[in-house]
């Protein structure tokens, strides 16, 4: 090959056509080198953070899904636990997200489209019928009302008489993130970090077992960014919920260990597996030589991952499944902790059962016919790989120092650093594209123009799921103690005014029956809203 020709990873790490002993050196002396890769189990985890990995348990196959009515997600789920998946992952619509009912007029439309419409405890006992929250761990995609949905999981688990601190699963709660990249925040910073704070604080008292947060880089990669981007940000994010919780009194080892992060998996098949190998070194090194934690558990990152949407094509959507494949091998061969495969139709619309069902399977290929499982960190020792991983450190190394030095993360939102590059790199990404550098299969290279092109069934939310929706929480506020209601949303209102805990007062509006879209609306009045960022 020719010295001339450049070739680089997808996030542009330059790459030698072959690594060599020595190039492990060149990034580092050989006493740093062997203390930075360790063993399982052990800190700072790059090879993984149990010392057997998959060969006592694997990753938790976790099929996200939630679409219609509460009803119509509890049948998806009951399929997927029937056909294998061994943990729920919530997804909510729009208006659930953003704190509206289904009868307020800005729902109009979006109600049930994007995921589940859950506006009340009566909602949740729907989603979970026949569910038993004891053998399960649930994940719930929300962030700007997390502590919402939270607490009417909780409520309800209350109802069934299970111990609060035997119940598993994640709210993603991170919504510094969805100020740069996904838009679905409602609430200006301070206020933001105040309920994700309480949350955390809260859980670690009474939820033991749950993750109040997953610190996401998903959505930032999904944006346009760059891998080491990706890690960058998503730890920059967690830094702030650290010292913001810190700064409550609480000890970092009281709650690090709940804390979980959530990775994209894209394509470059090596970088991906060598990204997470170091995303485990960073935060280990952060929570110990930063922080001062002292149990091997607070250092010990705990990540689940999702094959990347932005990566699946409308055209040859068969060509989908092959990706999903690699990506998800990608993401074992690195130590994810719990896994969810996008389905080939996904870039049409919801996916079906039958294309939900291929990429559960996709998953139960990879863990019992492989044989990768059989090896911890089976890639680990290769010069590539260790290169690979102590560059994509070293780069996220930079861009933290950069943005501690302009003030911390919140100063780098509020300015539009990150918002910036995040879109700069999206921007050559798209160039690289369009000018065939990168190619895409069944896009820019390989495309079939035939005319007899196989049709695709797609899934459909029917428009009178809205209108079921909104009769529902009708019917719900019409038969609740209005008064009951007016006193717990008056104890919120007051306690949000003063420093009070808001998890367990929302947790108390969500019992007196209290919908999301008034508790929304309770902590709008406080907290106010936050104005999206329009200039550079």
């Amino acid at each position: 090959m020719s010295k001339d020709i450049i070739i680089q990873t997808r996030s542009g790490i330059p790459l030698k056509a072959i690594y060599l002993q020595e190039d492990i050196q060149e990034d580092l002396d050989a006493k740093e080198y062997i203390k930075n890769l360790g063993a399982p189990g052990k800190y700072p985890f790059t090879r993984g953070i149990m010392p057997d990995m998959y060969r006592s348990k694997l990753w938790t196959m976790r099929q996200y899904a939630g679409f219609g009515t509460a009803e119509e997600s509890n049948q998806r789920y009951r399929y997927l636990l029937a056909h294998g998946t061994t943990g729920l992952s919530v997804a909510f619509d729009l208006p659930t997200q953003l704190g509206l009912d289904p009868d307020h007029a800005r729902s109009k439309g979006e109600v049930g489209k994007v995921g589940v419409s859950i506006s009340s405890i009566e909602d949740m006992k729907e989603l979970l019928h026949e569910i038993d929250l004891s053998k399960i761990s649930t994940s719930m995609t929300i962030n700007a009302t997390s502590n919402i949905l939270f607490a009417f999981y909780v409520a309800l688990a209350k109802e069934k008489n299970l111990p609060l601190n035997e119940l598993r699963g994640t709210v993603q709660n991170d919504v510094l993130k969805e100020y740069v990249a996904r838009g679905n925040y409602i609430f200006p910073p301070e206020g933001t970090l105040r309920l994700a704070t309480d949350l955390i604080a809260w859980s670690a008292q009474n939820t033991p077992k749950w993750n109040p947060i997953s610190i996401s880089g998903y959505h930032i990669r999904e944006a346009g960014s760059t891998a080491v981007q990706e890690l960058a940000f998503t730890f920059a994010n967690a830094i702030a919920y650290l010292d913001a919780t810190l700064k409550k009194g609480l000890d970092i080892d009281c709650f690090a260990s709940q804390l979980s992060f959530f990775f994209n998996v894209h394509s470059d098949f090596f970088e991906e597996t060598a990204k997470f190998r170091a995303a485990r070194r960073i935060w280990a090194k952060i929570t110990k030589e930063q922080y001062g934690a002292k149990n091997p558990k607070s250092s010990a990152l705990r990540f689940h991952a999702q094959t990347a949407g932005s990566t699946l094509t409308a055209q040859q959507t068969e060509n989908n499944v092959v990706r999903v494949t690699l990506q998800a091998l990608s993401a074992v061969l690195g130590g994810v902790q719990s896994l969810h495969t996008n389905s080939q139709d996904e870039a049409l619309g919801l996916p079906t059962e039958e294309s939900v069902r291929l990429a559960l399977r996709t998953q139960q290929i990879i863990a019992f016919e492989s044989q990768v499982t059989n090896a911890v960190d089976p890639l680990g020792g290769s010069w590539f790989i260790e290169h690979l991983t102590n560059e994509i450190e070293r780069r996220t190394w930079i861009y933290l120092e950069d943005i501690k030095n302009r003030g911390g993360m919140i100063k780098c939102i509020e300015s539009g650093f990150i918002q910036s590059e995040i879109l700069n790199s999206a921007y050559l990404d798209q160039k690289k594209i369009e000018s065939q550098e990168l190619k895409i299969v069944g896009v820019n290279c390989f495309v079939d123009n035939s005319k007899n092109k196989t049709s695709k069934k797609i899934l459909k939310v029917s428009p009178e799921l809205e209108r079921k929706a909104i009769e529902k929480v009708r019917a719900f506020k019409s038969k609740r103690s209005v008064v009951k209601v007016n006193e717990v949303l008056s104890q919120l209102r007051e306690g949000a005014k003063g420093g009070e805990d808001l998890q367990g007062l929302i947790l108390n509006a969500a019992q007196g029956c209290a919908t999301l879209g008034e508790i929304s609306d309770v902590l709008r009045e406080i907290f106010g809203v936050q104005d999206e960022f329009s200039g550079f």
